[in-house]
Formats: structure tokens, sequence, C-alpha cells
């Protein structure tokens, strides 16, 4: 599948992007994606062409833009648990300094740029993303629920939030939500609690801890890999995107 270098205006700058395009011509329903902290990278890359196999305009924006291009800072070609715990300490200020305000306004930002392409398909997009990805994903939908039809998350941290904090995110949401969590991110209590506040914010969705899964199983560069847990999102997504995108 195509990859196309973007750059997408915001009211902060110029955020680096990128997409990934079916090999057909015309219009096709649009996904927004968000990477995990790691950011823009080719397993990404992999990952956004998967989905635009599928009929699908895919757009991957480096929401650490204001710290440089991505990747933002340098990452060893397979992240291993030790290059893990390093990255993550350099980019822990740059996730606490990406606050909810920044968070919706480059949302917005990324869902205009998205909605003007011309191979996009009028009409809600989806929005998915993995490791911070998938809490970026969930407040885009929150923030946005005339816009996005669809919201998945894997391996995000979506339950942290205090029970008031997360009710108010999720009271918002109307798109149908899918969550995959790894096993080491929350406990089954911790998935009753979650699966409780979306039954109050009376969503339709999926929420589930994939066995045998660790945080960051959807990256094939790093230690906590998994195919089978990479499979799993693939069954999970593919299906929720026909019922509420169509087929692309």
């Amino acid at each position: 599948m195509p990859i196309t270098t973007l750059s997408i205006p915001t009211a902060d700058g110029r955020a680096d992007a990128f997409a990934a395009l079916p090999d057909s011509g015309g219009q096709h329903p649009g996904v927004l994606m968000y990477g995990d902290a790691f950011g823009n990278r080719p397993v990404l890359r992999e990952l956004a062409q998967e989905l635009a196999g599928h009929g699908y305009y895919v757009l991957v924006p480096n929401f650490f833009y204001r710290s440089g291009p991505a990747p933002v800072i340098e990452l060893p070609e397979h992240i291993g648990d030790a290059a893990r715990d390093e990255a993550i300490g350099k980019l822990m200020p740059l996730i606490e300094a990406h606050t909810d305000e920044r968070i919706v306004r480059d949302a917005e930002s990324c869902l205009e740029f998205l909605s003007a392409q011309p191979e996009v398909r009028p009409g809600p997009v989806a929005v998915t993303g993995y490791c911070i990805g998938g809490l970026l994903a969930v407040r885009t939908a929150s923030a946005f629920p005339d816009r996005v039809a669809a919201v998945a998350g894997f391996h995000g941290p979506v339950g942290a939030d205090e029970p008031d904090s997360l009710h108010r995110l999720l009271s918002r949401i109307t798109a149908e939500i899918h969550l995959g969590h790894a096993e080491t991110d929350l406990t089954p209590e911790a998935l009753g609690e979650l699966n409780q506040a979306l039954d109050a914010a009376g969503v339709r969705y999926t929420s589930e801890i994939y066995p045998g899964t660790v945080h960051g199983y959807t990256m094939s560069d790093t230690d906590a890999f998994s195919p089978a847990g990479l499979q799993r999102p693939w069954d999970r997504l593919l299906p929720l995107l026909a019922r509420t995108l169509g087929d692309g």
C-alpha cells in the first residue's frame, strides 16, 4: 500500500504525519491512527499499510510534533527491555506535557485534515490507537462524538482515570468501542470496573483482556510483541470498521 508523507496544520504549528492508502483509486472510509509512545517508525507504517489494504485511508500523526519530527528520540531498530526503559524515561516529560487541551486541539486539526483529503469518503471516521495512542483515540471520540463512529484502543491506559473523570470521558462517546487490554495492564477486577463505566455510559462496546499478552503486544520491534496478540486486534478491529464505516 502506498505511503504519503504529510504535514498537518495545527494551532501550535505543523504536525508531521503519514498516510497509508489503498492501491485502488476512489474514496475510502477514513481512519485516524495514533501510535504508541515511541512514535511513528517502520512498525507503525506496517500497521497502517495492513489496515489500508482492507480499503481504508489511514492517517498517522506525530502527536509529539512540538518536540520535533518523528521519531522525537533516537530509537534502536529493536527496542529491548533496557532500551525501552531508557526511551520511556526520555519520553515521559513529553507524555506529561501532552495535556487534555493539547489532545483535543490536535485531534480537531487531524479530523479536519483527514476529512479534507480527496481520497477520504465523506462522513464519520474511526479512530484507533496503541498504548498512549489508545487513550488519545478514546479522548478524540469523546471530544468529537459527531465525527467518530468507531474507536479502538489496544494496550492503552483507558481505565487509569479516577472514576468521575472516566465517567465524564465515556459519557460523551457515541461511537462503538473496542478495547483490547494486555494481561499486564489491568487486573480482572479493574477490567470489571472499567466495563461497569462503559455500561453506565450506554455505549456499544467490547472490552477484554487478551490472554498471554504484555503491554506493547502489537509492536513487532519490541520484546513485548506477540504474533497471536497482534492477530486478535485485527479480528476485532476489521469487523468493527465494517459495521460502523462500511466495507473499505
